[in-house]
């Protein structure tokens, strides 16, 4: 046993459970030996795997982002999946953020994942939106005493000239004078996406204040500003577990999860992020990324804001660019969630969600051309997941599938990689995407349906690794009071999923929905 108390690397019998301290990346089957050695041959055939043009590029015409959104001619490889709207994808890139942040890593050398600290809490507690806290991060809280000094977050108005659709003004999240975002974490501003999600999760604390302060009553500013805190983060929670996860990797599994308990993913003291989850199974979300998005609708004096999702070739300088890059604050920057989540609006086609893309193989072409690259790295996503599997010693995915006693898929079912050597010792990311694309069904009896979710090997790393986190949370609502339900469900649907955080948080443009205040908890 090593110092961390689990089993050193070897052997041919994964161990069921591995430990590591907290702030720490792990492994869930240390015992797995990894998909290859580290060579510059290997390393060459990765990046032709990954490259632009590439077996993994979905060649969309990103010449016309509008015809990408109206037109499946312009996007013929990259599927799209009925079942989720193309919002998921970026909540579960801001689930990612709240798990974990590793800014010292390299593509250029072998990585040990005990050696690495996980500079993020390994919780879902919204770290990314509370920072430490109005005492230890005031820059993130509204100082004005009269609003209840920090007691709750801050969001900007974009000015004077902001622009209002159906008499709604528009939010940007905080900034400095040089548009440096003012947020828990800076890969939030990111994309546009992204930065108005974080922006959503201010605005709904800001309202759960409110309802703090005139429903339960609450005086002291120390109180209001914690059972706020508890209530943003246990809805936030509740989606993760009855919504994002469910449609994710499929109810049954969650069920089995929480009836049965985790098979794979166990510890001794503290959670850990295991590389399994974190460089491979987590990563499905890069292939579900649309080429190209429309952000917000216009009205009559401002054109609706259709662009890819990032054009490498724009300069990083430029103030407002045609692509959905964050880091900017212009008027037209803004996001109407309609096209992203389905908040059953049917009067107007053109304002309905739209589909995000399948978990394939096949990545929209506009991540093949990354702005701002790392030093001496690719600018193609799918290059650097590749080998980020290689440097971290990630196993494949056949010896995972193995280790999970489920049927690993057969080399005629990765019969692109064989040319490389790949279709009996696959790169986990490639294998997990692969088995989603073949047996991810949401509907098991429409054929056409692969890709819809996740398959059975990652599946359940997600789930075991999310719900794992809730579990092991002592704030958690799943520790705390397993039987709770949320206090601001929708009166219509007597749920409480993500629509109804945007509604509650005033982001949504109809207002009126919002309805009243829900009544005062009994507790």
């Amino acid at each position: 046993m090593s110092r961390h108390g689990y089993m050193p690397l070897g052997g041919d019998n994964p161990p069921i459970s591995s430990y590591y301290d907290q702030g720490k990346f792990g492994r869930m089957f240390p015992a797995l030996s990894p998909f290859a050695a580290d060579t510059p041959t290997l390393r060459a055939s990765l990046r032709e795997i990954g490259k632009k043009g590439g077996i993994m590029d979905a060649n969309d015409d990103i010449t016309d982002p509008v015809g990408l959104i109206e037109n499946l001619e312009k996007s013929l490889e990259n599927r799209n999946n009925p079942r989720l709207t193309a919002g998921v994808t970026f909540f579960g890139q801001f689930i990612d953020h709240d798990m974990t942040f590793d800014p010292t890593s390299s593509l250029e050398r072998q990585q040990d994942p005990e050696t690495i600290a996980n500079f993020r809490t390994p919780t879902l507690a919204l770290d990314q939106v509370y920072g430490s806290g109005p005492d230890a991060s005031p820059h993130l809280y509204d100082q004005d005493i009269d609003r209840g000094s920090t007691s709750f977050l801050v969001e900007k108005n974009l000015g004077s000239g902001a622009i209002s659709t159906d008499g709604v003004d528009r939010f940007d999240v905080p900034r400095n004078s040089q548009e440096t975002a003012l947020i828990g974490d800076p890969r939030n501003d990111e994309n546009l996406i992204v930065s108005q999600l974080h922006l959503a999760f201010l605005k709904f604390h800001n309202e759960v204040v409110q309802y703090v302060k005139t429903v339960v009553g609450l005086t002291n500013p120390k109180e209001i500003f914690e059972e706020a805190q508890r209530l943003v983060r246990w809805h936030y929670q509740w989606i993760i577990l009855h919504e994002f996860l469910p449609n994710t990797v499929g109810q049954e599994l969650v069920d089995d999860i929480i009836n049965n308990g985790r098979k794979f993913y166990k510890w001794r003291n503290e959670p850990y992020i295991p590389v399994e989850f974190s460089v491979a199974a987590y990563r499905f979300g890069h292939s579900q990324v649309r080429p190209s998005y429309r952000a917000q609708f216009g009205n009559k004096t401002h054109k609706q804001f259709i662009a890819l999702f990032l054009d490498g070739s724009i300069a990083a300088k430029e103030c407002d660019p045609n692509d959905l890059r964050g880091g900017k604050r212009q008027p037209r920057r803004f996001v109407d969630w309609q096209t992203f989540f389905d908040f059953g609006i049917d009067d107007d086609p053109n304002r309905n969600s739209r589909p995000n893309k399948k978990i394939d193989t096949k990545l929209s072409t506009a991540l093949f051309g990354l702005a701002g690259p790392t030093t001496a790295g690719p600018s193609s996503l799918a290059e650097r997941n590749l080998l980020r599997g290689l440097i971290f010693g990630v196993p494949s995915g056949q010896s995972v599938a193995k280790a999970m006693s489920e049927t690993p898929l057969r080399p005629d079912q990765l019969s692109e990689l064989k040319a490389y050597q790949l279709d009996t010792r696959t790169p986990l990311w490639f294998y997990i995407l692969k088995e989603a694309e073949i047996l991810g069904l949401a509907d098991k009896l429409d054929p056409n349906s692969g890709g819809s979710r996740l398959g059975p090997v990652g599946g359940r790393i997600v789930a075991e690794v999310l719900i794992g986190l809730l579990e092991g949370d002592s704030s958690s609502y799943l520790r705390q009071d397993p039987s709770w339900s949320p206090t601001f469900v929708n009166a219509k649907t007597t749920k409480f999923e993500i629509v109804d955080l945007l509604r509650f948080a005033k982001v949504f443009i109809k207002l009126q929905d919002i309805g009243e205040l829900p009544p005062r908890p009994n507790s």
